[in-house]
């Protein structure tokens, strides 16, 4: 599953619909907002909360809010009251994210009706165990990571993995977020990750990880806005391809270039240097020209190739390098992918869909 972060305070709930909404039509299911981020005006979390719960329960999406004693205050309402819960779903919230000065009773009382997130980096095995006591409904729960506003304070990978995988032999769906590459959460603007490794990479890449990790349930764009490309890159990942984007060399030849684009499929048998199109050894086929030398240069990590008839029978076939390769006056050199999406390549095993975007 994926989700938006959509914040209050600044920004109008208006000015952000069209984002929320488009986002829906392309597979993102959750939003993410919260109740207590010190630089936002908390004196408007009550009316932009309601919109935003308005605009979610019409596109039936879910929202989970951060929310702490202080943030519900905010919002007029007291865990004193019996009817706390009520009003937060008949406001079209669905969840909860609680992290700290709410007793295990009242969080266990929740989740029987609302669903709620504790937080998956500090939630002990103690503290687990005494919410069980308490009647905590497990299949109401999740656990999410935390975001990282400041560079160098995100979680480790192995730190990460080992909690993972804790959290789900406890029978937990653990929630983690990746940055955004578009408008990016102040006061530092340095991206919104979960993992510390995250923060230069594309939101894409970063999600492709942790999906491929196999230890995450839902990700969450931590930060305000994706781009479109970006947002292109999740579609076609929800249609099982890897959207790569690439950028056309200036001696290539134009044929082979648009034979180079479009939908690929990586060989059964991966190699462990290049990335081979099992769909472009027939672009060569008999009665074809030959494909003749051209742009023969070296090619670094997410070079496009063709090999040439100086190859024989493997003239036509097309790849994309894993690691430097020297020049070879039997490969043509095509393009290359773009920085950003080199990252995705050694997620392209064996007969896995991948598409070349020229842009």
């Amino acid at each position: 599953m994926l989700g938006i972060s959509i914040y209050l305070g600044n920004q109008s709930i208006t000015d952000q619909k069209a984002y929320i909404q488009n986002m829906n039509r392309n597979g993102f299911q959750t939003i993410f907002t919260s109740l207590h981020i010190p630089e936002d005006h908390s004196t408007l979390y009550k009316e932009q909360l309601i919109q935003l719960g308005r605009i979610a329960s019409a596109l039936d999406m879910e929202l989970m809010a951060d929310i702490s004693p202080a943030s519900l205050k905010t919002l007029g309402l007291s865990w004193c009251d019996a009817d706390v819960p009520d009003i937060l779903l008949a406001w079209g919230l669905t969840g909860l994210r609680i992290d700290y000065g709410v007793d295990e009773k009242r969080v266990a009382a929740l989740s029987h009706k609302l669903k709620i997130a504790l937080n998956a980096s500090t939630l002990t095995k103690e503290e687990l165990e005494n919410l069980k006591r308490h009647g905590l409904n497990l299949a109401n729960t999740e656990v999410w990571h935390n975001f990282y506003p400041r560079p160098e304070t995100g979680l480790g990978q192995s730190h990460f993995v080992t909690r993972n995988k804790w959290l789900k032999e406890e029978g937990l769906s653990v929630v983690a977020f990746v940055p955004g590459d578009k408008s990016l959460r102040g006061p530092l603007f340095a991206k919104l990750p979960t993992l510390e490794k995250h923060r230069g990479l594309s939101p894409f890449a970063a999600f492709l990880e942790m999906k491929e990790m196999g230890l995450v349930d839902k990700v969450v764009i931590g930060d305000v806005r994706i781009s479109e490309s970006s947002v292109d890159q999740f579609v076609s990942y929800q249609q099982d391809e890897i959207l790569l984007r690439a950028r056309r060399s200036e001696k290539a030849i134009n044929q082979q270039i648009e034979k180079a684009g479009g939908l690929h499929t990586n060989r059964a048998d991966h190699a462990r240097d290049v990335i081979r199109s099992v769909e472009s050894r027939g672009y060569a086929a008999v009665g074809h020209p030959s494909i003749q030398p051209q742009n023969c240069v070296a090619r670094p990590v997410g070079t496009i190739t063709m090999d040439n008839e100086n190859y024989l029978r493997y003239q036509g076939e097309i790849q994309i390098t894993l690691t430097d390769l020297d020049a070879d006056e039997r490969v043509n050199v095509l393009g290359r992918v773009l920085p950003q999406d080199r990252p995705l390549l050694p997620w392209i095993r064996s007969n896995r869909k991948f598409r070349i975007k020229w842009v």
